[in-house]
C-alpha cells in the first residue's frame, strides 16, 4: 500500500469512527450504513478536497450525501 492509499484508509477510518459516534452507533453499524449509501466510495474518490475539511462539516456532508441517495432511491 502506497503512502495515499494509506493516507485514504487512515481518512476512512476515522470518518467511519465520527460517524459512528456522532450517530450513536456500533462500528458494524456505521460501516453498514456508510457501505449501504456509497459514503465510503464517494468519500475515497474526493479525497483531496474532502480531507482538508473538519469533523463537523464532514458529518453534515456524509448526511446530505445519504439524504441525497436515499431520494434516488
Amino acid at each position: 500500500m502506497d503512502k495515499k492509499q494509506q493516507d485514504i484508509a487512515y481518512f476512512l477510518s476515522f470518518c467511519t469512527e465520527q460517524y459512528k459516534n456522532e450517530k450513536h452507533l456500533s462500528g458494524g453499524e456505521a460501516v453498514e450504513v456508510l457501505g449501504q449509501y456509497g459514503v465510503l466510495d464517494y468519500l475515497a474518490e474526493h479525497y483531496e478536497m474532502l480531507h482538508t475539511q473538519g469533523r463537523q462539516w464532514l458529518m453534515e456532508d456524509i448526511d446530505e450525501y445519504i439524504a441525497l441517495r436515499r431520494k434516488e432511491a
